[in-house]
């Protein structure tokens, strides 16, 4: 009984290592990206603290940063993996990311929200919400980040 405790305390230590070191691999190409893009930011806009880091993929891969600039107003930096310009909104400029979700709980009924995030199409800022409706269906929802408009979604995949 002694070897059998033994030997499982060794399996689960050698699991949970396993484990650990994968997703240690897994999350370095997402922490190099936000620190590419963080100095990036830091040279290239008015970006003096970053708070929060969203990594988006639509038609075109974008970095974006929510931070404060100099003088402590908010901004949010969207920054194109590729090549291509930067673009830089004050936070209060936008719907905020509550407002976001508020579209669309308006128009939807989504079981769970699974994630909010910034992201760019056709140089468009919006906010890209991941949700499951009915039945566990996988359903995106895009709001105009300026505006607040409904965008476009992708329904029941």
């Amino acid at each position: 009984m002694k070897k059998f405790i033994i030997i499982s305390i060794i399996i689960f230590v050698v699991i949970l290592g396993t484990c650990t070191i994968i997703y240690v691999n897994a999350q370095k190409p997402v922490k190099a990206a936000e620190k590419k893009a963080i100095q990036i930011a830091m040279q290239e806009t008015k970006l003096r603290e970053a708070e929060d880091f969203y990594l988006y993929h639509g038609h075109e891969t974008y970095y974006v940063l929510k931070g404060k600039d100099g003088g402590g107003t908010g901004i949010y930096v969207w920054i194109p993996e590729k090549d291509g310009r930067i673009i830089v909104r004050k936070q209060s400029d936008g719907v905020t990311k509550q407002e976001a979700i508020d579209k669309l709980r308006e128009e939807k009924n989504p079981k769970k929200i699974i994630s909010v995030r910034l992201g760019m199409e056709k140089n468009i800022p919006l906010w890209e919400i991941y949700y499951r409706s009915e039945g566990d269906l996988i359903n995106y929802y895009y709001v105009d980040f300026k505006t607040g408009e409904w965008l476009k979604k992708i329904e029941n995949l």
